[in-house]
């Protein structure tokens, strides 16, 4: 099966899933990439390839990524290495 373009259905629809199943993460994404080291909550808006975009106690902020995302599996590929390299994740 071939990866999805990064268009907006697909984005929406990573970011369902990450608000839905990893809340945490997204939080993690704001607090360490953001730098909002305090922030309460944050919410996955958009996945382009270029960030990700988050609403973050109310602001909307990007991350940047550290390569322009090819298609869906890069996106995939990309936001859980984010997620592990935070200090105390596999």
């Amino acid at each position: 099966m071939s990866a999805d373009p990064l268009t907006p259905a697909v984005s929406d629809r990573i970011c369902k899933h990450m608000n839905d199943d990893h809340a945490a993460a997204v939080l993690a994404y704001a607090r360490h990439y953001g730098g909002l080291v305090s922030a309460q909550s944050a919410r996955m808006l958009a996945v382009v390839p270029e960030a990700m975009r988050l609403e973050v106690d109310g602001n909307t902020m990007e991350v940047p990524f550290d390569h322009t995302l090819s298609d869906s599996d890069d996106a995939h590929r990309t936001l859980v290495s984010m997620l592990r390299s935070l200090p105390g994740n596999p």
